[in-house]
């Protein structure tokens, strides 16, 4: 029995095209389609593209009919965090101070789809600024889990891990400062990556804080994270923090056995955290048993407190945040949501002193971090603690505190990619972390590719309720 069009991974409706066994135009319809039918449910989208996505792909399927092909990305609906910059189309931030803004320029990363004839969607729900939320006093409503609706998603890239698990997109673009790609993708049960730091350029991205973000894939499957990578990674010299290395072959490991490769588990971190649950380590520890079956080596491993990574990268985060945002935060401090204010408006109390003792104890961390890295291929660890959090347990009079255990690889950058591990009693997604060393994405692919085959988690998809979308 065929599947339907929304659950062919990028790699399979790339094959697809290429065959003849469908064009973009019909994926695009099916896809703006189902938005126009789900997305009321979820609010993963601030703004579909729909006149611009029926151009262009119809411009990806005249390409294909010349025999021109620009790469994998040819003809694949996406869509992107809406923190992007885009030519001509609005990037809002989710926030009322940007309402109205619309860059003259794309960021780098838009660029890059542009020029392989991928077809964009639109834009996506994300946390005020990639900082506040969910929140309800912003111009755009939060986006919402589509496992259950009446959870959040996680955040920041809250409408780019929501409209993956819907199948409205197989790929969207997020970003990463203190977990925001790999959280969302958490909770929502998807794959994200968050690349080496300085793989992909942010310029053109809003920033968050200069020295910790990431720009990065959600995706359905391992596979269309690294395709995405293959379009997106690479040197930019306008930006200063991208780094000039040589583009991994980001499929190299796909399909590979794991067989011999030794992987740490730093349990001391997650599994007496607070607001632990027991499904959650359970699910953790059953996923180690499967990479061991498949001939993995697990040792257990000691790393430095959690708390010091997630305290040293909020110290940095907040610092360089408020930095960003001083003069609105001191002139039009009420255009920003309640969330936002309260996060940013700490980091106006952080002395240099402050800051200059958490970039010292960042490189500590790090190189304790890589040194463990040295005798093991990769880690697994941790990623979100909890099934997603419902709304209603959100005290919207301060900002929520997702338990998570996210921000030790932003203070170190060394990539890091969330995926699916199983599911809770209610039926929410589980998850865990894949590390591996800087620059070394093809291994944690590689190592997710085959747990992800192992498992087969990504056949299951959320069930709508379409009738309420009416």
């Amino acid at each position: 029995m065929a599947k339907a069009l929304h659950d062919y991974s990028i790699a399979e409706a790339g094959k697809m095209l290429r065959s003849g066994a469908t064009t973009s135009m019909a994926l695009t319809e099916h896809a703006l389609e189902r938005t126009k039918t789900i997305d009321p449910l979820i609010d993963s989208f601030v703004l579909l593209t729909r006149e611009r996505a029926l151009a262009e792909a119809a411009a990806a399927d005249a390409a294909f009919a010349n025999g021109i092909d620009k790469g994998p990305m040819q003809g694949i609906p996406h869509a992107l965090k809406d923190i992007y910059g885009t030519a001509g189309i609005r990037t809002t931030c989710h926030s009322k101070l940007l309402i109205d803004n619309v860059p003259t320029e794309d960021s780098v990363v838009a660029a890059k789809f542009k020029a392989q004839g991928a077809v964009m969607l639109g834009k996506l729900a994300t946390h005020e600024f990639a900082i506040g939320g969910p929140s309800f006093d912003l111009p755009f409503p939060p986006a919402r889990n589509p496992w259950n609706p009446a959870h959040a998603p996680g955040g920041s890239s809250s409408g780019s891990g929501a409209a993956v698990a819907a199948g409205l997109v197989r790929m969207a673009m997020g970003s990463d400062t203190g977990g925001s790609i790999r959280g969302p993708a958490g909770y929502c049960g998807t794959v994200g990556l968050k690349p080496t730091y300085g793989l992909v350029s942010r310029r053109g991205v809003f920033p968050l804080s200069y020295t910790l973000d990431h720009c990065g894939p959600l995706s359905w499957t391992v596979e269309d994270s690294a395709i995405a990578m293959e379009v997106i990674a690479g040197f930019d010299p306008h930006d200063p923090a991208s780094a000039d290395v040589p583009i991994p072959d980001f499929r190299a490991k796909l399909g590979r056995s794991v067989q011999g490769l030794r992987l740490g588990l730093p349990r001391h971190w997650f599994i007496k955290a607070d607001g632990a649950s027991a499904e959650t380590l359970r699910a953790i520890d059953d996923a180690a048993g499967t990479l061991a079956k498949l001939g993995a080596i697990i040792e257990e491993i000691e790393l430095p407190d959690y708390e010091l990574y997630n305290a040293c990268g909020r110290v940095i985060l907040l610092s360089e945040a408020y930095a960003i945002h001083e003069k609105d935060l001191q002139t039009r401090p009420l255009d920003y949501g309640l969330y936002t204010y309260l996060r940013m408006g700490t980091g106006a109390f952080t002395s240099a002193a402050d800051l200059t003792q958490a970039m010292r104890l960042r490189r500590e961390l790090a190189l304790a971090l890589n040194a463990k890295l040295k005798a093991c291929d990769a880690l697994i660890t941790a990623s979100t603690l909890t099934p997603a959090p419902a709304f209603a347990d959100h005290d919207p009079k301060s900002p929520p505190n997702f338990p998570v255990q996210l921000m030790p690889f932003d203070v170190t950058g060394n990539p890091a990619m969330s995926i699916p591990t199983g599911f809770s009693a209610n039926g929410l997604p589980l998850s865990m972390q894949i590390v591996g060393r800087a620059f070394d994405e093809p291994t944690v692919l590689g190592i997710g590719a085959a747990f992800e085959a192992a498992t087969n988690l990504h056949v299951r998809r959320p069930a709508f309720d379409v009738a309420r979308a009416a």
